[in-house]
């Protein structure tokens, strides 16, 4: 069983924990908030865990091996340098990191401590219906790019509207579309045909200074793959990637949920099973595998892929904020 803590109490949390759980493969044994009521009410609804509202105390004194870290994206790094001094493996939810700068500071305090795991919960790279689109994949023999599309409006955008400023849309907290929703098509691409060799950010910014919605470009030596997502209006628009007379669609490029497979001919195969359980459980049950079994070879391949993932997926989002001139709060004096 892994005894695993928690950070931030919001909806996100709330569905690991309910996966994690489901799983049989965790307890939650530690719940961090700033505000004791907070912690208290979240701790009630999962298991009676204890609570603590002091950072330090919680990695100090927590009765935990893991922990799962789904604060506002600017406090992620210092949070998980703190894990990491306290002895505790990591799943931090996306984006993991704001910059390379933070991605290489924690890759160097891993290697300080091997016996310790780190995992980016980019939920849609572990699901069945990723796979089966890895296997169809290969069965291409000509690959012509790719349009991947995730855009569904946020209830926080109603508080922009009124003049607030939430986390999500806030540059003091690292938020934005490309930090939030633009994540899951970015690592579908990277997943699927490694790092491109150019790359275009065309950011659409809303009143506090973030990007609403925005269309990324990535470019590959005979196809371009073309990321269209946003947090300030619905897509229904399927995501697609084209072979030579073939096509695989995807309902959308975040969720996973239908995927189908369009031969030569025109003729439908349905490649994805339906999603009957909580989304995040493939992610932890292959957690949950590594940090149970960590000398399996298989689990070790699995880890160190999904670790250059996550590298790479970091690196590239610090890229197109360069290319889409967007700059946190926390970075303008570096």
């Amino acid at each position: 069983m892994i005894n695993f803590g928690i950070i931030g109490t919001n909806w996100i949390t709330q569905q690991f924990v309910e996966a994690a759980q489901t799983s049989g493969l965790y307890q939650l044994t530690g719940v961090y908030s700033r505000h004791q009521d907070t912690a208290t009410k979240f701790s009630q609804k999962n298991g009676g865990a204890q609570t603590y509202t002091d950072l330090d105390t919680f990695f100090s004194k927590g009765q935990f091996d893991t922990v799962y870290i789904a604060s506002p994206n600017s406090l992620h790094f210092e949070q998980a340098r703190k894990a990491i001094q306290a002895g505790k493996n990591m799943i931090v939810e996306k984006p993991a990191f704001e910059n390379q700068g933070q991605m290489e500071r924690i890759q160097e305090l891993l290697k300080q401590h091997p016996e310790l795991h780190y995992f980016e919960a980019a939920r849609n790279i572990h699901t069945p219906n990723f796979h089966a689109i890895e296997k169809q994949l290969k069965q291409m023999p000509v690959v012509q790019g790719a349009n991947f599309t995730y855009m569904k409006y946020s209830s926080r955008y109603d508080q922009v509207l009124q003049g607030q400023e939430p986390n999500v849309f806030s540059l003091k907290f690292a938020g934005g579309a490309l930090q939030d929703l633009g994540v899951y098509p970015l690592y579908d691409a990277i997943a699927l045909f490694g790092m491109p060799d150019e790359f275009n950010y065309f950011p659409e910014f809303i009143q506090t200074g973030v990007d609403g919605k925005g269309v990324a470009i990535l470019q590959y030596g005979e196809f371009n793959v073309t990321l269209n997502f946003g947090k300030t209006t619905n897509s229904y628009m399927s995501s697609e990637i084209y072979g030579l007379k073939d096509t695989i669609e995807i309902n959308d490029a975040g969720e996973l949920a239908e995927v189908n497979y369009f031969d030569s001919e025109g003729q439908k195969t349905k490649l994805s099973q339906p999603v009957t359980e909580n989304v995040m459980l493939p992610e932890v049950r292959d957690f949950a595998r590594v940090l149970n079994e960590p000398g399996n070879i298989q689990n070790q391949t699995d880890y160190l892929r999904w670790l250059n993932l996550s590298v790479q997926v970091n690196k590239m989002l610090f890229n197109l904020r360069q290319s889409g001139k967007i700059v946190f709060y926390d970075e303008r004096d570096n």
